[in-house]
């Protein structure tokens, strides 16, 4: 049933312009992608790493309106690679999609999580309800916000002072959604911030 909906919605007529393309790194490009629905945002992270562990390119993103079940993330990857994932998950005892949809078309494009703001000296991504910003010239983490998770001064502890390139993932140093999102921003910034 959604998926004749999504198909339908995704099937021509004029709507709003697409979403910025993923840029999460290894993020899949192009127009056969997927999504991966879940029912909550621990599934989400949970299916993230398992499926990069396995070498899946896949990225988390936000879903588009039409599809958000009450999880606010998707887990993209790769279309032709379905049976592939779901055999993954279900073998390494992953949760199970509420839904697989293909993305059809400009209503159905995922939505990049992160926002970022350049301050000219400062760049501060943000990620969900978290955000990091950095001093540019030094590399320096000067702030860390949001967030209301009992591990958020912990990590503001750990990163806040230290540079970019030897600061601790906040994704393995904390435990709760804030941890997760702050190591996107983490992440994120540490691609924008890399010599290219």
């Amino acid at each position: 049933m959604i998926r004749g909906l999504l198909r339908r919605l995704g099937a021509g007529g004029a709507g709003p312009e697409p979403a910025p393309a993923a840029r999460a790194q290894g993020a899949p490009e192009g127009p056969d992608r997927g999504l991966l629905v879940f029912e909550n945002t621990s599934e989400v992270i949970r299916a993230q790493k398992l499926l990069r562990d396995a070498g899946v390119q896949v990225a988390v993103m936000g879903p588009p309106p039409e599809i958000r079940k009450g999880c606010d993330l998707v887990v993209t990857f790769p279309l032709v690679e379905e049976l592939r994932v779901r055999r993954l998950l279900a073998a390494g005892g992953g949760p199970q999609p509420l839904d697989v949809v293909p993305v059809t078309g400009p209503l159905l494009t995922p939505v990049d999580i992160f926002q970022v703001k350049d301050f000219g000296t400062h760049l501060m991504v943000r990620a969900a309800n978290m955000k990091l910003t950095v001093d540019k010239s030094t590399g320096v983490l000067v702030n860390v916000s949001g967030g209301g998770c009992p591990d958020v001064p912990y990590l503001a502890a750990l990163l806040v002072g230290r540079r970019l390139d030897e600061a601790p993932s906040p994704r393995e140093m904390g435990h709760t959604l804030c941890g997760y999102a702050l190591g996107l921003a983490f992440e994120e910034l540490q691609r924008r911030c890399s010599p290219s």
